[in-house]
């Protein structure tokens, strides 16, 4: 039995507030297409900052500090896309999503690339300033973990102040509802080729990009 479609949102601000806004914008767009729409809200999830073992490009297992992370990317892997959303804070990407985007990346992500071949979108929400700046990190990130990046013409970059702006920035929602629909029709396709061909469009091959460090001597040896 096929299961409906369904795309994750991160959401990367510490307050329930435009970037909120914005997402369930994104998810009555998502609804429209029958896709599945479920938010993780960084700002409930038990997550530690990177500790200080420094161990990371030794070690061939997951991150040992124990918090909430493991079923965030759990989460990420069930889902066929996902949506990157976070605000702009002082003049970068606000915290909580910079910490996921290390403790996730680095901790347990960079192994397998299990994200690889899953659709990706990216949403930031800006006062007006570094907008593009977020947006890119978060398209970069996407980009590492061998995700499909699907775009929207004009990148989806929301601009508000106060509560409540995000959701008159006309221009800015029209960009977010051609991402959501592109990612649809992109699951879509992905979908179909997978039932087609049994196999993936692209190829996941080659995942662990540290070729030549001693981890992968050790993987080897194993």
């Amino acid at each position: 039995m096929t299961t409906a479609p369904k795309i994750l949102a991160i959401n990367g601000s510490e307050r329930s507030g435009n970037t909120a806004d914005v997402l369930s914008h994104a998810a009555a767009r998502a609804a429209e297409h029958g896709v599945e729409f479920e938010v993780v809200d960084l700002r409930n999830v038990r997550m530690e900052r990177c500790g200080p073992c420094g161990d990371c490009n030794d070690r061939a297992v997951a991150c040992v500090v124990q918090d909430d992370i493991p079923s965030v990317v759990q989460k990420m892997i069930d889902a066929d896309a996902i949506i990157f959303a976070a605000p702009v804070h002082g003049f970068g990407t606000a915290s909580l999503m910079q910490t996921f985007i290390e403790r996730a990346g680095v901790g347990y992500l960079r192994f397998n690339r299990p994200l690889s071949n899953k659709v990706a979108g990216v949403i930031s929400v800006a006062r007006r300033y570094s907008a593009g700046e977020v947006w890119a990190q978060l398209t970069v990130n996407a980009l590492l973990n061998r995700m499909i990046l699907v775009g929207s013409g004009f990148p989806a970059t929301v601009h508000a102040l106060h509560r409540g702006d995000a959701l008159k920035d006309e221009e800015g929602l029209k960009n977010v509802d051609r991402l959501v629909d592109r990612m649809a029709a992109m699951i879509g396709l992905l979908r179909e080729h997978r039932e087609l061909t049994g196999r993936d469009a692209l190829s996941s091959g080659d995942v662990n990009e540290r070729v030549g460090l001693a981890l992968n001597e050790l993987v080897a040896a194993e």
